[in-house]
């Protein structure tokens, strides 16, 4: 079965090619998706008219997908998760962690999008692939972090701040009893 494609088909081809496809894929998919209609003389004629209508809505959809990828691109993710000896994790990240983090952070995508060959299982850094449109690729820079490591760092530093507190009296208090001793 020839059809014309009407937009952009992973794995098939582009906007405006003339493909061969089994009937069954053509009748049960492409043509009641509106992403085909069948090659006659009369459909090539009306898609030509057409084209430049779907040629531009294709076009925005590239350049939605090229503003989401920049936007990506500066908006790092940290996915805070518990882990046991050894810095292992208990489980691992995987796309739906991500999307979940991505959402929080303001960005909404299909979790489906993200392109993660095996789920994360360390500590560490990472740039994940976000396939956004055929032609648009996101790169999306995640740190994978121990949970409650920031706290512990905070109350090191409380603590500290407690001890520094004490030395800063004790001096303060040695002045003092230096003082009224000369007098």
């Amino acid at each position: 079965m020839k059809l014309i494609l009407r937009a952009d088909v992973d794995s098939l081809g582009r906007l405006g090619d003339i493909v061969t496809v089994k009937p069954g894929f053509g009748r049960n998919y492409l043509i009641p998706q509106g992403l085909a209609k069948p090659a006659t003389t009369a459909n090539l004629k009306a898609f030509e008219l057409e084209r430049r209508k779907l040629q531009e809505q294709a076009d925005s959809l590239r350049a939605q997908a090229q503003g989401l990828a920049e936007r990506i691109a500066a908006t790092p993710i940290e996915i805070e998760v518990r882990v046991g000896d050894g810095d292992k994790l208990y489980g691992s990240v995987t796309t739906v962690n991500i999307g979940d983090a991505m959402e929080a952070a303001g960005i909404e995508i299909d979790r489906r999008k993200i392109i993660l060959p095996e789920p994360i299982r360390s500590l560490g850094e990472y740039e994940i692939e976000i396939r956004l449109h055929p032609d648009v690729r996101g790169e999306l820079k995640l740190t994978v972090t121990r949970h409650g490591g920031s706290v512990i760092e905070e109350v090191l530093e409380v603590e500290e701040t407690e001890e520094v507190a004490e030395a800063v009296e004790e001096s303060v208090e040695n002045a003092e009893d230096a003082e009224t001793a000369e007098a």
